[in-house]
């Protein structure tokens, strides 16, 4: 359910501009949907598990919140991620 460091690595890679780049918005919004797909796939399974889902609505505002700061301050950023995470239809 939770991301191994593996996978952290691999997406700090693609949308960080270091393997320590951590507190780039870009990176913190692509860790954030990974693990919300994760729960999400998760509640599918246990519909009744009602403390994931807590943790589930905590994580989408989170990254809600990250996603219109990025808006505020870099448009053009903010458009390649929503772009390369699918995030908008």
């Amino acid at each position: 359910m939770s991301l191994t460091q593996d996978q952290k690595v691999e997406i700090i890679k693609q949308f960080g501009t270091s393997e320590k780049d951590t507190g780039k918005s870009e990176v913190q919004v692509a860790l954030y949907t990974r693990r919300i797909s994760d729960l999400t796939s998760h509640l599918q399974e246990h519909p009744k598990d009602k403390h994931s889902r807590r943790g589930l609505l905590m994580l989408v505002a989170k990254r809600k919140k990250i996603l219109n700061y990025l808006k505020n301050v870099d448009i053009e950023r903010y458009r390649k991620v929503i772009g390369e995470l699918e995030l908008r239809k």
